[in-house]
């Protein structure tokens, strides 16, 4: 224990945050731990101005790789905490997982300075600290260098009080005439007594037919030396067919786990069924602090999971603390910084002064201005999310809503209980990114649908949902001129079961995926096609006119036009050729509305690359959808306050652990057997 002055309150050291390398050394990661390349920091924005011309070309600037190409050699690594430094290079640790994110600290934690403890051992090696301000500026805070070839150990003071909007700290080192090896670096802080011990976590993982996928990650957890102490408990959430103990990767990882591993299995009730029974079971056996939502297909950084719970243990008030996503196809990208729910549109989105899918590779931390500036988030996704067991005990369970929007609804309603959540740089996984999902099509756009407008009715502070209803019209038009009917229905069907009321939402969990998939088969254009042989092919009575091909994108005049004319155009009579064989072959990414809307038939391909479907034009079923959404729709504006009034009235009920006892009741008795 730390001695303090007199009548002071008595304090301990924490560290928050050590100095980490990659622990497969993996080539693709390093930019996110090391960083050889110097900073280029880009333009400000408010020197640029408001001109749009202006501002295009500065964000093509930023987005443009100022990398040269230096790397670090995989050799360089001589432990999970220690790098060689070659003689006269010069090494950053300013980067994702290693630079210290004081900002946060700063905003959202109780910690007012901070120590910077770093060892090295090298003849004439020096550690330089910077410092970082919301713009981006970097300023050099400190320096020290090493006397000889003996060990040396630095610790420097920071105050936090400077970065109230933004910035970061950290340390380059520079190799002097010999290598130098940084053999540690700690950041720690002197706390209250009463946090000196840290929090645990029940790590839960839903899965549902990806045996191997879960059982290395659950392996990858076990094997965590350093995580050990912090975990209560793995819960795995069997939901599938395909079970994590038939793997070969199981056995390893249940012997890494032991008595901390637990499966449970039951039906498939989506991800929501799945993480809503791991929150159940951690509230109620009532032993860790906090519970966290992790997905079964992604590589996780261990180091990640203690550093949420440090940070969840030292915050003001309890906090939901999330992981950021990055690519699990290319590495060192970066899907989001921090998402908010646009509250007019109720869609969630990277915040407006940020940039999705960052490459960390292509232009470093200390390069990218935005990056400094304090992320404040809505909610984070809960492919890594540690939530306090006390705010699961205020504010209920997640939503049972199957899939979508039960993350990001769970973090407006925490937000409204006085419980926010941070996106905490440095804590994070690798996952496959959205944009390679057919989400907004496949069946899975019937659970977009109706969960957005679920989560709307309950937060949305503008009457009638801002421009939920008619932004949902417009949609709806925009599948139905693309042939895309099936999407429509399932649209129109999850519109429906809203206007069921709340209290339908947990009976239809076990049920809903199978109706919307028989909803599916009904429609050519969700029927897939893994080969494309299996489907005819294109054809045409007439060759585009004057040989015009449709791949050059229209401005937004030429859209607007589009749109007008697209649904009369689909009123007339179909080329006759175009029911036998399709006129066109259409890749995912070029698959746009406009481009569809001018055909009577296409084969399509999906976002992942393994099938491809048959669109055809009905214009039939256009006039008999298109009146079923225009009727719809009007009904949702009228009926909308009552409709907000009566989903807000249910809100504790539908989450709360009794709710979700009777929708667990039928597998729960199952595992308790015949005597209970």
């Amino acid at each position: 224990m730390t001695e303090t002055p007199r009548h002071a309150a008595p304090t301990v050291t924490r560290v928050l945050q050590r100095q980490i390398l990659p622990l497969d050394r993996d080539f693709d990661v390093m930019p996110l731990y090391v960083d050889p390349e110097e900073a280029k920091l880009d333009a400000d924005r408010y020197a640029i101005g408001g001109n749009r011309a202006a501002k295009d070309l500065n964000n093509a600037a930023i987005r443009q790789s100022t990398s040269t190409g230096a790397t670090i050699h995989p050799d360089q690594i001589e432990s999970r905490t220690a790098l060689r430094v070659r003689q006269g290079e010069r090494l950053s640790f300013g980067t994702y997982f290693n630079a210290f994110p004081a900002s946060y600290w700063r905003r959202w934690s109780i910690v007012d300075d901070v120590t910077l403890t770093v060892e090295l051992q090298g003849t004439g090696a020096m550690v330089i600290v910077y410092k970082s301000m919301a713009k981006g500026h970097a300023q050099r805070v400190a320096a020290e260098s090493t006397p000889d070839g003996e060990p040396a150990r630095f610790s420097f003071e920071l105050p936090l009080k400077p970065f109230i909007d933004g910035g970061w700290y950290w340390y380059d080192v520079v190799a002097g005439d010999d290598d130098v090896v940084v053999s540690s670096g700690e950041w720690s802080a002197e706390v209250p007594a009463d946090r000196a011990e840290h929090g645990t976590v029940d790590v839960v993982i839903t899965t549902m037919n990806r045996p191997d996928y879960v059982a290395k990650l659950v392996g990858q957890i076990g094997e965590t030396e350093e995580l050990r102490p912090y975990l209560a408990e793995v819960m795995v959430m069997e939901q599938g067919t395909k079970l994590m103990r038939d793997s070969e990767f199981f056995p390893a990882a249940e012997k890494s786990l032991g008595d901390l591993l637990r499966v449970i299995e039951q039906g498939n009730l989506g991800g929501s069924g799945g993480y809503a029974r791991g929150q159940l079971e951690s509230v109620r056996k009532g032993t860790a602090t906090y519970a966290m939502m992790m997905d079964d297909d992604v590589v996780c950084e261990p180091e990640g999971i203690i550093r949420a719970v440090t940070f969840g243990d030292l915050a003001k008030r309890p906090t939901i603390v999330g992981g950021h996503m990055f690519n699990i196809y290319k590495r060192s990208q970066l899907h989001s910084f921090g998402e908010v729910v646009q509250p007019w549109r109720f869609w969630w989105q990277t915040r407006v002064d940020g940039y999705s899918d960052w490459d960390f590779g292509a232009r470093n931390l200390r390069s990218a201005r935005w990056l400094h500036k304090r992320a404040d988030v809505d909610f984070n996704g809960w492919f890594m999310c540690l939530i306090p067991r006390q705010v699961l005990e205020e504010i209920g369970l997640g939503l049972p809503l199957f899939i979508k929007w039960d993350d990001s609804e769970f973090g407006l309603r925490a937000r409204e209980a006085g419980f926010p959540t941070v996106s905490f740089p440095g804590a994070a996984v690798w996952h496959i990114p959205w944009t390679d999902k057919n989400d907004g099509l496949d069946w899975q756009s019937y659970f977009h649908q109706r969960n957005r407008f679920i989560a709307a009715l309950l937060h949305s502070p503008y009457p009638k949902g801002g421009r939920m209803v008619r932004e949902s019209l417009n949609h709806q038009i925009k599948h139905l001129v693309s042939m895309q009917y099936a999407t429509v229905e399932m649209r129109h069907r999850a519109l429906e079961d809203v206007l069921a009321g709340p209290y339908a939402l947990h009976a239809q969990l076990p049920t809903k995926l199978a109706e919307v998939n028989a909803l599916a088969k009904q429609s050519s254009d969700m029927q897939l096609h893994p080969d494309r042989d299996e489907l005819p092919p294109v054809r045409r009575k007439k060759p585009p006119k004057k040989g015009r091909d449709s791949y050059e994108i229209p401005g937004r005049l030429a859209q607007l036009v589009t749109a007008g004319l697209a649904p009369i155009r689909q009123l007339r009579p179909v080329r006759k050729m175009s029911q036998e064989f399709p006129e066109v072959d259409l890749t995912a990414m070029d698959a746009l509305w406009y481009r569809l809307a001018s055909y009577d038939s296409a084969v399509v391909s999906m976002n992942d690359g393994t099938s491809a479907a048959l669109y055809r034009r009905d214009p039939e079923r256009f006039r008999d959808l298109l009146r079923k959404t225009l009727e719809i729709h009007e009904r949702f504006r009228r009926e909308w306050p009552r409709l907000a009034a009566e989903y807000r009235a249910a809100l504790p009920d539908i989450t709360s652990p009794e709710a979700w006892d009777e929708t667990f009741r039928p597998w729960t008795e199952a595992d308790a057997g015949p005597e209970g």
